[in-house]
């Protein structure tokens, strides 16, 4: 049987030229140099197998809370795109702008509440397993550095402090070495050792967001950076007391320095203050206080010292050189009950062991030896070589600031002397007093009531607060003595020939002008207190230095000469009878309370030098010849030529315990 050949079918339309023209293999070979079929293989789309992650926010339905399921675009068939179009389309993600125009259809408080969901959600899967979901910490970050709003940031930072409190180990991770990357590891260490570079990592970009947010407190820039620098300063303080031992504590304390570097004291600069107080009180080790007095040191020579007056009274919290873990007297030292000597032990306290125990015992023993090795704790040599070179550069920054003479950190400079005088090498005690000498100098030659007007309005101009020689020169003559009172005065007094007369002749001198001071009982801010309506004034502050009265600082360098603690006896009677006239005269100027605290002193004089000074309240009983001199020093004043007649006026003084202190004060003399 013959097959039938088919019919051949023609085109209709008549075939192009260029169609029917079958190429030649020359063509062939030249245009196929032009091809890019790598190109071309590159752009076309590809098909995997493995899911996109689904990034969406939890929706709320009649079955309850379930995720959202991604929008699948159909993929386009291979033979059917075209390798051109596929490249052009590759640069648009309709996923983007589906998720941009539903979230610019949601009001803002949804959203807000949808990222609480969103964050409590992540801050859940954290708490419950860290390592396990160490990945979370990521998404957590991104949400505080998008461009969200300026609540859910904040929530999102928050959120963070919260956890990296919780899960931060009380040790420092250290950088895994390159010869233990490719060690063998067994599974527990090799997912220890993860998660702790992804704690690291996250911790890390964590402080560098807070740094970054933390700078828009300085610029003048919109309400909503400054209320993000806010928060952001708030979690570095937050941080630092939490973990001060842990990574980046550097960056952090940056943070604090460069905020209290600003002349602005607001609600941030007070608790950057007191973050900084509270490291050094709790500071036991002194690595941390090291660290932050090295960076406010250098914080303070950059700005040639134009700080506020509280930095520099951060200094007084340092523990430096005060601790001793056994109380001691002169003699003795009172050791805890479970150190004493194992010969010394009673025998009723003896317990009978076997050989089995006495070994088991051992062990223990060298047990608890290698963890006490092993914990993180500095020996007693770092310490005090840490605590050492801290107290180096405070006094570096007390004496430059006392060699510059600036006003309004001198209080704060010398209060921080007298409270480490016994902490000063006594081979610096000459340099120190010769600095304080020319500092009283100074002070009285730069602030005078006969100078020019125009100088002192320069100085008006420099400085916020007016310059106060009579404080300046108290605060002198305290750390002068207080130098002296915090080693054994008497025998650095002899030792190295130093003279303290300069400031008991000044201290005299003093008496009778400080006495007509209308403004004695008031203190250096008294004066100059701010608008109660500015939001300064509104932070509480816990300063309490440089707030003390003109009356306290005279009756503390009072007390300094007439009662010191160490060789009461090295009082000359002349300088005790000189001051005690002119405590009596300066008493009847004196305001009301301040005369009741100059016979509190009184009478403490009268009872330790009552044979001293018995001549002056006898005038039958003269003891020198000549006129008395209040105007001379206290030695060649010819005191006991004078007697306390003012006692007489004080009797009659309209308070009741000015009359009663008075009374006391003769007693004292008349039992003598």
């Amino acid at each position: 049987m013959s097959r039938m050949h088919a019919a051949k079918r023609r085109r209709l339309t008549p075939p192009d030229s260029s169609e029917s023209a079958s190429p030649s293999p020359i063509d062939f070979h030249s245009t196929a140099a032009k091809w890019n079929l790598e190109q071309d293989y590159e752009t076309l789309p590809r098909k995997t197998k493995q899911q996109k992650e689904n990034s969406r926010l939890l929706i709320k339905t009649s079955e309850g809370w379930r995720e959202q399921e991604p929008v699948l675009k159909p993929e386009p068939d291979e033979l059917e795109t075209d390798s051109f179009l596929s490249s052009e389309d590759d640069g648009i993600d309709e996923d983007e702008i589906e998720r941009a125009e539903e979230k610019a259809n949601i009001p803002q408080r949804q959203q807000i509440i949808e990222a609480k969901e969103e964050l409590a959600r992540l801050a859940g899967l954290i708490n419950e397993d860290p390592e396990e979901h160490s990945g979370s910490l990521r998404a957590l970050g991104q949400m505080a550095s998008s461009e969200n709003i300026i609540p859910i940031r904040k929530l999102a930072l928050a959120t963070q402090l919260a956890i990296y409190k919780d899960i931060i180990p009380g040790y420092r991770i250290r950088p895994v070495p390159e010869e233990d990357k490719s060690a063998k590891l067994s599974k527990d260490v090799r997912k220890m050792r993860d998660f702790e570079q992804a704690l690291v990592t996250g911790y890390q970009n964590y402080v560098r967001e807070l740094v970054k947010l933390a700078k828009g407190s300085h610029s003048r820039s919109s309400e909503a950076a400054a209320s993000l620098a806010t928060v952001a300063i708030g979690c570095a303080c937050n941080l630092l007391i939490a973990v001060p031992h842990f990574n980046f504590r550097g960056e952090l304390l940056k943070i604090l320095v460069d905020k209290l570097s600003g002349r602005r004291v607001d609600g941030d600069f007070n608790k950057c203050r007191e973050t900084l107080e509270t490291i050094f009180q709790n500071d036991e080790d002194g690595n941390a206080s090291l660290e932050a007095v090295t960076m406010l040191t250098k914080m303070m020579k950059a700005r040639s010292y134009n700080v506020d007056e509280s930095v520099l009274n951060t200094f007084l919290h340092l523990r430096l050189l005060s601790e001793f873990s056994f109380k001691g007297s002169q003699n003795s030292i009172d050791r805890p009950s479970d150190q004493t000597r194992s010969g010394k032990k009673m025998k009723e306290k003896r317990e009978f062991r076997t050989k089995k125990l006495r070994k088991v015992l051992k062990e223990r023993k060298v047990i608890e030896k290698e963890f006490k090795e092993a914990d993180a704790t500095v020996s007693h040599e770092e310490r005090d070589r840490m605590q050492s070179e801290t107290l180096k550069m405070v006094f570096v920054t007390y004496f430059r600031i006392l060699k510059a003479r600036s006003p309004k950190l001198m209080g704060a400079v010398l209060e921080g002397l007298a409270r480490y005088a016994r902490l000063i090498n006594q081979d610096f005690f000459g340099d120190i007093l010769e600095a304080l000498k020319d500092l009283i100098s100074y002070t009285e030659t730069s602030v005078n009531i006969d100078s020019d007007e125009e100088d002192v309005e320069e100085d008006e101009k420099e400085d916020d607060t007016p310059r106060n020689a009579t404080r300046e020169s108290l605060l002198c003559v305290i750390t002068a003595f207080a130098l002296l009172q915090g080693q054994d005065g008497s025998t650095a007094a002899s030792t190295l020939n130093l003279d303290l007369s300069f400031f008991i002749t000044y201290l005299y001198r003093t008496l009778y002008p400080v006495s007509l001071n209308a403004d004695i009982e008031l203190s250096e801010k008294s004066l100059h207190l701010p608008d109660p309506h500015t939001p300064e004034s509104q932070t509480p502050s816990t300063n309490k230095v440089n707030v003390q009265t003109t009356t306290v600082l005279l009756l503390r360098s009072l007390s300094s000469v007439l009662l010191p603690q160490a060789a009461v006896r090295s009082v000359p009677p002349v300088r005790v009878a000189a001051f005690c006239k002119a405590l009596m005269s300066a008493s009847l100027n004196l305001p009301e309370r301040s005369c009741l605290a100059m016979m509190g002193l009184m009478t403490k004089v009268s009872k330790v030098h009552a044979r001293k000074i018995g001549g002056l309240w006898n005038t039958e009983e003269r003891c020198g010849d000549g006129v008395w001199n209040p105007l001379r020093e206290a030695e060649g004043s010819n005191v006991f030529s004078a007697t306390v007649w003012e006692g007489e006026i004080l009797k009659k003084h309209f308070c009741p315990g000015v009359r009663e202190a008075i009374q006391g004060i003769e007693k004292n003399i008349l039992d003598a």
